[in-house]
């Protein structure tokens, strides 16, 4: 089974295929053979108009512009750092916070300087749109954690080094890439959608 996924970025297929090879979400309990499904880029001309005012509108936004390009299962997610202490933000505007992901995270720890409060969540919202165009599930993934005071690893991109998850003493851009996918926002809001397959399937 293929989805299309509501993206340009490679990098986000890659990382979710990654997500479901690296854990057992396609095993079916009590059977020996796996549910087959991958994600794929949609055709050339994705191109949406991320003009929502909240992550599950701009996912779909999103996942309609996959599924009027396939007309076939399309899924899309929209994705953000949301900060307690800068009510909220950057929220939806994470990605374009600053002009690089550098200048982001500077303008981030800027913002926080002096700022006991540091605590944070990713969230990640996931749209599944079926071959109808119908919307077939919607969801959220949140991944708890605090802003610490300097960047830190090289794994991961975005905010991840300096994002420490609740439970570690390390930031996702430290953490090896299969715990990484084990209880970010993004694995935690796949699992609803693979389930949700698994069982309509």
């Amino acid at each position: 089974m293929k989805i299309v996924l509501g993206s340009s970025n490679p990098h986000k297929v890659k990382e979710i295929n990654e997500i479901i090879k690296s854990t057992s979400l396609l095993k079916k309990e009590g059977r020996g053979e796996g549910f087959n499904i991958e994600f794929i880029l949609p055709t050339k001309g994705f191109d949406p108009d991320e003009s929502g005012k909240s992550f599950a509108e701009n996912a779909l936004i999103k996942a309609q512009e996959a599924w009027k390009l396939s007309h076939d299962w399309a899924l899309a997610d929209d994705s953000g750092l949301c900060i307690d202490a800068l009510d909220g933000k950057p929220g939806i505007f994470s990605a374009r916070y600053a002009e690089t992901a550098q200048k982001r995270i500077e303008r981030v720890l800027r913002e926080l300087e002096g700022i006991e409060n540091r605590k944070a969540h990713f969230i990640c919202h996931m749209t599944l749109i079926n071959p109808k165009g119908e919307v077939a599930l919607s969801c959220e993934g949140i991944c708890e954690g605090k802003i610490i005071s300097e960047a830190k690893g090289i794994n991961g991109f975005g905010y991840d080094p300096i994002f420490m998850p609740d439970g570690y003493d390390k930031t996702i851009a430290e953490l090896p890439e299969d715990e990484k996918n084990r209880i970010s926002h993004r694995s935690k809001a796949l699992i609803q959608v693979i389930n949700f397959l698994k069982t309509s399937h």
